[in-house]
């Protein structure tokens, strides 16, 4: 019996069930974090490397908020858009797709320039190149997240829509009652992947001079002659950031698929 038990037993852990629960485990953030500690306290004991890290650190605010700011107005400019690229009317569908496909046929790096170059002294605002920069990205990423809004629209079934048409509902009772909740709850992964793309372009604003993260590593390599040092700092602290955003999304991620079993 005992013989049984234990070759059970075995059998089990050369089982693919168990192969497969170890290959799941999170080993390559385990290995990086391992990895970001050790390069982090080889920084900290050098003290030129502790000054440069010091200095690019006071970037990391700065990107953050401009992060943060710009992907709430482009949440706002691309639930418009997306809805408008659902939308029956004619012209509400023709000005939201106009828009998506001119700024998503744009490189980000162009649209920023722009935006402070062209759109900025129109509106009084060339001297405040972080708000140029909080408009550049929110015109950018508003394009990108109304696909994402529409493709999670589009992916509720039609009968729910029907349903509550039947029931005496409007179409924009249906669409902000039964349609949008659905949608949202589908979309937030891949909307949390955009905040994470925006963040690491917010490095571009470099470009027009906003003191964000990467603009400080740069002017630190110019001041110092060492870019190795300044840009190490820099390429650490968004890596950083990146991942614990990159953590925070699969945690919505298991959230969201297991709220909907």
């Amino acid at each position: 019996m005992g013989e049984v038990g234990s070759s059970e037993i075995n059998q089990t852990a050369r089982s693919p069930l168990g192969r497969s629960s170890l290959r799941q485990a999170p080993w390559w953030l385990i290995i990086l974090g391992i990895g970001i500690v050790f390069v982090l306290l080889a920084m900290m004991r050098n003290e030129d490397y502790a000054k440069t890290l010091g200095y690019v650190l006071g970037g990391v605010g700065l990107s953050v908020f401009i992060t943060v700011v710009a992907y709430v107005a482009a949440l706002i400019i691309g639930l418009i858009a997306g809805l408008g690229r659902v939308s029956a009317n004619p012209i509400a569908y023709h000005t939201a797709t106009l828009y998506v496909e001119v700024m998503r046929g744009l490189p980000m790096l162009v649209i920023i320039l722009y935006t402070q170059f062209v759109i900025a002294p129109m509106i009084g605002a060339q001297r405040n190149p972080a708000l140029s920069g909080i408009l550049a990205l929110a015109l950018g990423y508003g394009a990108y997240l109304a696909e994402v809004y529409r493709a999670g629209i589009e992916s509720i079934e039609r009968g729910q829509a029907e349903a509550a048409r039947s029931l005496g509902m409007s179409a924009g009772q249906t669409m902000r009652h039964i349609i949008l909740p659905q949608a949202l709850r589908r979309v937030l992964p891949p909307l949390g992947n955009d905040f994470i793309a925006m963040l690491k372009d917010s490095s571009l604003l470099s470009a027009i001079g906003v003191n964000e993260l990467t603009q400080l590593a740069r002017i630190e390599g110019s001041r110092t002659f060492d870019y190795f040092r300044a840009f190490n700092s820099a390429a650490i602290l968004y890596l950083i950031l990146t991942l614990l955003l990159s953590l925070g999304v699969r945690l919505l991620e298991r959230r969201t698929s297991s709220g909907r079993r």
